[in-house]
């Protein structure tokens, strides 16, 4: 990735401040962000990103199974921060920001987003195994653990992070989960999708 941008000189002060800690080659910088906009507006003549322009864009065909599209219609909704069915070039950025510097408890928040299916702020089983069942599809070609018995992983990813045994998962309730757990933040921690979708466009500019 140290084709993004040419270096901390490029990075304005106030982003020097805020990630002085952070990886030079994985800063979202003025410079970086002026790059994107052409390729955004390419892409999305209309200024905004629709939801079948946003599957096109991950790859999605015409065969994918009805699962598969329900994720990613939960992946769409989680970047459409103001929920007015598009991504606008503002919400795009925010997405990059979050894909390239965002903490990790950032990116758990979001996880849980893409987990919770109606938006009403809980996870219960159905929600929790439609995500674990794609993911685990996802990674079938490359992680013989993929295999595993995906109600098993539901009904242990309940035990362990469920703590006040209502049967549903809470924000906190995950990310706490997801932190004190090495399996259970690789059960929850999503970032296989937008991360390669990003790195595509990023080889793309060049």
């Amino acid at each position: 990735m140290g084709q993004t941008h040419s270096g901390r000189e490029d990075v304005p002060e106030q982003e020097a401040a805020h990630g002085g800690q952070d990886d030079p080659d994985t800063q979202v910088t003025l410079q970086h962000i002026q790059k994107l906009y052409p390729k955004f507006t390419i892409e999305c003549p209309s200024g905004d990103l629709h939801l079948h322009e946003f599957k096109r864009i991950f790859g999605l065909n015409h065969n994918a199974t009805e699962e598969e599209a329900a994720y990613m219609e939960n992946v769409f909704r989680s970047f459409d921060t103001n929920g007015d069915g598009h991504i606008d070039f503002m919400e795009y950025i925010a997405a990059v920001h979050l894909i390239l510097r965002g903490k990790l408890r950032d990116k758990l928040a979001w996880s849980f987003k893409v987990f919770d299916r109606d938006g009403n702020g809980c996870l219960d089983r159905d929600e929790v195994r439609l995500v674990i069942k794609i993911i685990h599809e996802i990674k079938k070609p490359h992680d013989p653990d993929a295999g595993a018995d995906v109600e098993q992983i539901v009904e242990r990813i309940f035990s362990l992070v469920a703590t006040n045994n209502d049967s549903q998962i809470s924000l906190d309730e995950f990310i706490e989960g997801a932190e004190k757990d090495p399996w259970v933040m690789k059960q929850l921690h999503l970032d296989i999708g937008p991360s390669e979708w990003f790195m595509e466009h990023q080889e793309n500019q060049h």
